[in-house]
């Protein structure tokens, strides 16, 4: 065995498929330009590599400061900053929103019908702020994911409001007030469903610390941790490293569908979208991970106590079910089978269900088929990104799940 292999209990030879699978399955026959695979245990590097073009059309190879959009990969970097204030006492989990949105103590439920005809009736209770890290709050993505349309007859009350993240010119009060003022699509607790609730948590953290969300997350994230590249828009002395974003046409051949040179992302937004705004690399994102994977702590910086970690990590859906039980709509980062899901993150429940490998390890992922996972049992992190929209063009996760932990050897 290696030294590699000893510091890590990973069989290098055996993660060498990683590099045979990406090349065989996806490289050489252009489903995807290029990625990057970073694999880590107990805090050291077992894996990294990089694989073909970051930009097709401008020849440009994917290198180990290649940024990326990540998307809903946003979601668990303003969890853990909203539970910086849950550690302050700011709130408790079970706390109404309305303690600091007004508002939201109006909120209805949909009962039936559609359009104006929409019949509601009272919540049973208020939204949480647990409600709103878990995705069991009510409110929907009212129609705004790319390739899906509306998944309730909610979502056209959201178009008429103009409420969304994307280009959205809200301030964060205004997009709080607004998702006040939308029926929710179940009573909160009951189900659980993708949505605007993480842009609703960046808008608390924003409104309970008092400071713009881009600084909170600046002084209290990205900067202890030595995220130096991370930001929800790419600056001009970066642009050059900006990687191109494609999706698959009706022939299945890959065109852009964002170019680095003219895309959104290179100029600030007005609205900074905690669901779904943030660029980053693989390096910064590998360090939130490894963050999480050592209880809060990294080199020295202390973002939260390792018994808050754990319970972030923790399955929240009532009655311990899982999201087959609980799940409405057909979108998510994740399969549904075995998965439970924590404030901020789905986690596995079970390998029979899932049929992967491990059990108890946590994730998200991107729309453009970023993922991460974080596994604590077997002192795991592991971060994979490239730009291929959308995010369930290929099941990326289970295929490195099943070569990296059959890799584990001690």
């Amino acid at each position: 065995m290696d030294a590699q292999s000893q510091w890590t209990g990973l069989d290098a030879g055996r993660l060498e498929r990683i590099t045979e699978h990406l090349e065989r399955s996806y490289l050489a026959n252009g489903k995807i330009t290029g990625c990057q695979v970073t694999v880590a245990r107990h805090g050291h590097i077992a894996y990294a590599r990089n694989f073909g073009l970051m930009d097709r059309e401008r020849g440009k190879p994917t290198a180990d400061d290649t940024i990326y959009r990540i998307y809903s990969m946003t979601k668990p970097i303003v969890s853990v900053a909203l539970m910086t204030l849950y550690e302050q006492g700011y709130f408790q989990l079970n706390d109404p929103v309305h303690r600091v949105v007004p508002s939201w103590k109006n909120h209805s439920v949909w009962v039936s019908g559609e359009a104006d005809a929409i019949v509601t009736e009272p919540v049973r209770r208020p939204v949480s702020f647990r409600d709103l890290l878990s995705h069991t709050s009510g409110l929907t993505y009212g129609g705004m994911l790319p390739g899906v349309g509306d998944q309730h007859p909610v979502d056209a009350v959201y178009r008429g409001m103009n409420l969304r993240s994307e280009g959205s010119t809200h301030t964060m009060p205004e997009f709080l007030d607004k998702l006040g003022r939308v029926p929710l699509a179940f009573h909160p607790g009951e189900r659980w469903m993708y949505s605007l609730a993480s842009d609703a948590v960046g808008a608390l953290v924003e409104v309970i610390s008092g400071k713009p969300l881009a600084q909170y997350l600046e002084e209290v994230i990205f900067q202890p941790l030595g995220m130096k590249d991370t930001a929800f828009w790419v600056a001009p002395g970066k642009v050059d490293r900006f990687a191109a974003n494609y999706r698959r046409n009706e022939a299945k051949a890959l065109v852009v569908h964002d170019d680095p040179a003219t895309s959104g992302f290179i100029r600030e937004p007005a609205f900074k979208s905690g669901g779904g705004g943030l660029t980053g690399t693989s390096a910064d994102y590998l360090r939130f991970c490894e963050m999480l994977r050592r209880g809060g702590e990294l080199d020295g910086a202390r973002i939260l106590g390792p018994r808050t970690i754990e319970m972030m990590h923790m399955n929240h859906l009532p009655g311990g079910k899982d999201l087959t039980q609980l799940a409405l709509g057909g979108f998510s980062e994740t399969a549904n089978e075995g998965v439970g899901f924590g404030l901020g993150f789905a986690s596995t429940m079970g390998q029979v269900e899932t049929g992967t490998l491990g059990v108890g390890d946590y994730y998200w992922g991107g729309a453009a088929s970023t993922i991460f996972w974080v596994d604590p049992k077997e002192d795991l992190s592991v971060v994979f990104m490239t730009q291929l929209m959308p995010s369930g063009t290929f099941n990326f996760r289970g295929q490195l799940k099943s070569i990296i932990y059959s890799a584990i050897v001690d």
